[in-house]
């Protein structure tokens, strides 16, 4: 792209617009990456990501809790008029936070497989003791036995007639 001073000026009326850069891209003819890089080399001031715009616009949309005043019951008006004396009143601590539950880790074994023509298809849900692979014996070339094979490797053109 060569950056004349007017598509240099249009950029920068658009960024300062607000407008993504996708859409900056879409309106003047380019590429996404070469609106960030113009922006970039131009020092134009960053913008944070959509995901963070997102969930500051979250937070900004749920409201914050209320903090609640005690009621003061209308048969008592005198006795809430009525000058306390100053007391010392230890902070409020805050609740403690529910204990977390620990995930144990991973256990991660060793890949049993008994040799290189033996099929390597996971049975099983990983990290159970019910997790195995599969030994039948490979598919010439490949790490599976021809079932196995069968499932794993779907020309492009089967899995779109299945589709439709």
């Amino acid at each position: 792209m060569d950056w004349s001073a007017e598509a240099i000026e249009q950029l920068r009326a658009l960024w300062a617009e607000g407008h993504s850069t996708a859409e900056i891209g879409r309106r003047m003819g380019i590429s996404k990456n070469a609106v960030v890089g113009k922006a970039h080399r131009l020092h134009l001031p960053a913008r944070p990501s959509p995901i963070q715009r997102e969930q500051a616009a979250a937070a900004a949309a749920s409201p914050a809790p209320a903090a609640q005043r005690p009621a003061v019951s209308p048969a008592a008006p005198a006795a809430a008029a009525v000058p306390r004396p100053a007391t010392a009143v230890a902070p409020r601590m805050p609740a403690p936070a529910p204990a977390m539950r620990t995930v144990p880790p991973a256990v991660v074994r060793p890949f049993q497989r008994s040799n290189a023509r033996t099929c390597c298809w996971p049975i099983g849900e990983p990290g159970t003791p019910e997790f195995r692979f599969c030994t039948a014996e490979a598919f010439s070339g490949k790490p599976y036995c021809l079932e196995h094979s069968a499932i794993a490797y779907v020309k492009a053109r089967d899995r779109r007639e299945d589709a439709a």
